[in-house]
């Protein structure tokens, strides 16, 4: 009984370690063709500390599994999330409402601003250091320690 627990363990932890190394793969591929000019939104961002860029969208099943990393991320540094084809302000302030989430959003309705950063698939975060340079991007879901291991590294 023992040995079988023992080797339905390993094989468990294979897989999950296998997966989040594909997940890895699949999002360094779905990354290299991003915008990695600096950051040049026309909006106002804190002074010398890393800024959280995140593009989502309302129908994402994704997006919506990792909104509450986004809002927790929010809390504690500069966040910017863009929805992309998501509705209405009014719809999407209804859907942040429902959902309890206060983290700043830009309407993107048209793609506009997905377009100049090159986005192919969403959710999307990028990070940028304090003198607004991308230093990672992630393509798919993230984990909320993973956001604050690679928003603290931005910072140092």
């Amino acid at each position: 009984m023992k040995t079988k627990i023992k080797r339905y363990t390993k094989e468990v932890l294979l897989f999950i370690v296998t997966i989040t190394i594909a997940a890895n793969i699949l999002s360094l591929y779905k990354s290299q063709n991003l915008n990695k000019q600096p950051l040049a939104l026309e909006y106002q961002f804190k002074k010398d500390k890393p800024i959280l860029i995140h593009f989502w969208a309302t129908w994402c099943p994704t997006c919506k599994v990792e909104a509450s990393n986004i809002e927790k991320i929010s809390k504690d540094f500069e966040v910017l999330t863009i929805a992309v084809n998501s509705g209405s302000n009014k719809e999407i302030k209804e859907y942040m409402d429902k959902n309890g989430y206060t983290f700043r959003f830009i309407n993107d309705a048209d793609s506009k601003v997905a377009k100049e950063f090159n986005i192919q698939a969403y959710p999307t975060t990028l990070i940028y250091d304090k003198d607004k340079n991308l230093v990672f991007s992630e393509v798919g879901y993230t984990s909320t320690i993973g956001l604050y291991i690679r928003l603290w590294w931005a910072g140092i």
